[in-house]
């Protein structure tokens, strides 16, 4: 068994033993990859941005923070409750506030924009560059520096933190006003500026030995002693005296660092991650960074209960201040198994045998219907796997054997590393995998990176159920590895791939942008697929008996579950603003969230781009039933106003059976009367793995989110009458029992999928 570390190291070993300067393909098992782009294909894009320190490292693509690195010309960071931008003309700081945006769709999105700043500038030199010059975790720091690089202003910035932590090089700071700001030097504390703006409330703290003069009606200068060239400013969520008194506390513990650490407890399946900071005391007592915590860190937290002190209101809901060095959020995990059982009634069975013979015959055309690049080759791979589940379940065993090779044909082909259309690149200069042919500017922008290899990992993952042998990492699972290293990278501080890509883990959620560029900061749309990619990594973990990655697949997992049941779905009612007044959250953003597409707003995809693909590892979509109807219950009326702007959607229904799969998480019975045979299907989906999905859940019952078990893969099922259908999943070459939390046990034997009914 090999850790995750091993396993990078080994790719890593591979990457620079393997690639001269003038090297093509590279050899990776019976596989390989290409060390330069073939002709004039795109190239991954330079983040020139980087201060020296970090400028040899993978750079961190798809982070909140990432435009930094990017664009000369930085745009907004939104860091929650504070958004923050750099600029030649000093550094701003604000703490933003809710605009409801009217839309032509008859539906308004909620904005938090960057808006009426203070100012920080230096006063003896000039900025002319400005670049990351450290990130941690969930902290970043960024250098304005001036032309000869002698002088700068360094600034430290942190989601959840209400501060931004100053150092310069030498002389004083000009601090200006927005216009009505009103500012006076605290009575208590003459080196605490108090600040009032556009109803927000601020506070400025110099070192001791410094002070604050008013040189206009706008502008105040913290002049500050010599050997002491840090100061702090801070958001403040009230006005009272006590919250000045605790930020006034606290300001002179600047971040140093921040890191994440994550464990799986098998026995209780809970999703363990801690949260720990470390700082620099620049004067006074060690007082400890002062944190804020976001609504999935605080709800239901019995940790945190009793400690939290005032909160502001944001974008993500209440963001709560907590005085404590660290924190742990613990998530149940509910577990998926690989595929469900097949059906028995002959009814049933007979149903699904005639639309599994039109899929099975027609899989070749289903596999690449749209696009041949990566996202489309592996939602076209994933689709026929699930249909290979289907049709092995049902005991046709010919047909399974026969979509299995037509798969492993079309892997084989991008893997081998031998053709000039189709095939990946590592790019040592930014760290990452690019996949040709491009498409959503998944290589010009580092679009996606995790809902495209989440395809190709979970489809390899199937296979390997099957056939170890073929996908070993001495035959084509090392690209798979890869892949995951692209997506999943678990150290910090590498030169070959940047630590977890594409997830942000102060905000429990993905990020798809690569970098970041817009007025509203980084963006996520289908955070479904983004749990699909983590349920590829889990199965591919215990299928290679990776301990380390299966944990972090846990934790990625449940993580971007609990952010999508409160950002997306907003399902305890602690998040969206009253006026918005659409059931989901379709585009999230730093500094707004919409209900809308890239691409249409057709309110029927706007709806399921959320959903997408729904497979076993779906069944957190049906947490919350009556979110489920309601959710559902909007497409009609949602629909009539996009008609009523002269728009059709096309075919009228369009993805029903996402929809209809959906309301089977709840209502298997009615999702069934809904279903059209004949009607629509999305594109990742076969009419056969729809109808076996709905007719599963109508025989075992709606998933039961109270009971867990001691393995990784594994459900539960609860019919209307209460019985319970326990499923287990065992990877490993010896038998397994698994016990669940409710006492039942399960025998499983080696490499199977075995099931049970209780009372």
């Amino acid at each position: 068994m090999k850790t995750l570390t091993h396993l990078i190291t080994a790719l890593s070993l591979a990457i620079v033993a393997a690639t001269p300067a003038k090297a093509q393909r590279v050899a990776l098992g019976a596989g390989g990859y290409h060390s330069s782009p073939q002709g004039s294909d795109r190239a991954a894009p330079g983040a020139p941005n980087r201060s020296a320190s970090i400028l040899g490292k993978a750079a961190p693509t798809n982070q909140w923070y990432s435009a930094l690195i990017f664009n000369p010309n930085p745009e907004v960071v939104y860091a929650h409750p504070l958004t923050v931008l750099a600029k030649n003309s000093g550094f701003e700081m604000a703490y933003a506030s809710k605009r409801v945006v009217p839309t032509e769709r008859q539906d308004v999105e909620i904005h938090y924009p960057h808006a009426n700043p203070l100012v920080f500038t230096p006063v003896d030199f000039k900025i002319n560059t400005i670049k990351l010059d450290k990130y941690s975790d969930w902290a970043i720091d960024i250098a304005l520096s001036s032309s000869n690089g002698a002088d700068r202003l360094l600034a430290t910035v942190a989601h959840g933190s209400p501060y931004t932590s100053f150092q310069i090089s030498r002389g004083n700071v000009h601090l200006n006003l927005p216009t009505g700001a009103v500012a006076n030097i605290s009575s208590n504390n003459p080196t605490v500026l108090q600040v009032g703006a556009g109803g927000k409330h601020y506070a400025a703290f110099g070192p001791t030995g410094g002070r604050w003069e008013q040189t206009s009606p706008t502008q105040w200068l913290a002049v500050l002693p010599t050997g002491k060239g840090y100061f702090s400013a801070a958001a403040l969520p009230d006005a009272s005296p006590a919250s000045l008194a605790l930020l006034t506390k606290h300001a002179y513990s600047f971040i140093s660092d921040t890191r994440v650490d994550w464990r799986f407890d098998a026995a209780a399946s809970l999703s363990e991650a801690t949260f720990k900071t470390t700082i620099q005391t620049m004067e006074g007592g060690n007082h400890g960074a002062l944190k804020g915590l976001y609504p999935h860190h605080w709800y239901k937290n019995a940790q945190v209960q009793g400690q939290l002190g005032p909160h502001y209101d944001t974008l993500r809901g209440k963001i709560y201040l907590l005085a404590a060095p660290q924190f742990t959020v613990k998530t149940p995990y509910r577990g998926f198994v690989p595929f469900w059982p097949g059906l028995d009634d002959a009814k049933q069975k007979s149903e699904l045998a005639d639309l599994t013979k039109t899929d099975v015959r027609n899989a070749r055309r289903m596999m690449l219907e749209i696009g041949n690049g990566s996202y489309w080759q592996g939602k076209g791979l994933q689709r026929i796997s699930k249909l290979a589940d289907v049709v092995e379940q049902q005991g046709d065993l010919d047909a399974r054997d026969q979509l299995q090779k037509l798969m492993k044909n079309r892997i084989e082909s991008w893997f081998s590393g031998k053709e000039r259309k189709t095939y990946f690149h590592y790019d040592k200069t930014l760290g990452t995998v690019a996949a040709y042919p491009e498409e959503y500017f998944s290589i010009e922008q580092m679009n996606d990176h995790h809902f495209h290899y989440g395809y190709w990992i979970r489809t390899m993952a199937d296979i390997a159920l099957r056939d170890p042998a073929w996908a070993s990492k001495d035959q084509w699972g090392g690209m798979v590895d890869l892949l995951i290293a692209d997506i999943a990278t678990a150290e910090r501080g590498r030169n070959d791939f940047p630590f977890l890509r594409n997830f942000d883990v102060y905000e429990g959620h993905s990020w798809a942008s690569g970098i970041g560029l817009g007025e509203f900061g980084n963006n996520q749309e289908s955070s479904s697929e983004a749990t699909n990619a983590w349920a590829g990594l889990i199965l591919w973990a215990e299928i290679t008996g990776n301990t380390a990655l299966r944990d972090l697949g846990i934790y990625l997992y449940t993580s971007e579950i609990e952010a999508i049941n409160h950002y997306w779905f907003d399902i305890h009612g602690l998040v969206f603003a009253p006026e918005y007044k659409n059931a989901e959250v379709s585009m999230l953003f730093g500094g707004k969230y919409a209900h809308n597409t890239w691409w249409i707003d057709d309110p029927r995809q706007i709806k399921g781009i959320n959903l997408l693909p729904i497979t076993t590892s779906s069944t957190y979509l049906g947490k919350d039933p009556a979110f489920t109807k309601k959710s559902l219950a909007t497409l009609a009326p949602e629909t009539a106003v996009f008609q009523s702007r002269g728009k059709r959607a096309d075919p009228p229904d369009i993805w029903q059976d996402i929809f209809s799969k959906y309301l089977a998480l709840s209502d298997p019975e009615q999702a069934l009367k809904e279903w059209k045979r004949w009607g629509s299907f999305e594109l990742g989906d076969t009419r056969s793995h729809a109808l076996h999905w709905m007719s599963s859940l109508q025989k075992m019952g709606v998933p039961d989110f109270e009971t867990t078990a001691n393995t990784t893969l594994y459900t539960v099922f609860r019919s209307p009458s209460g019985k319970k259908t326990y499923l287990a999943y065992n990877t490993s070459a010896s038998t397994i029992t698994v016990r669940f939390s409710d006492g039942q046990t399960l025998i499983v034997p080696a490499r199977s999928l075995a099931s049970a009914t209780g009372k």
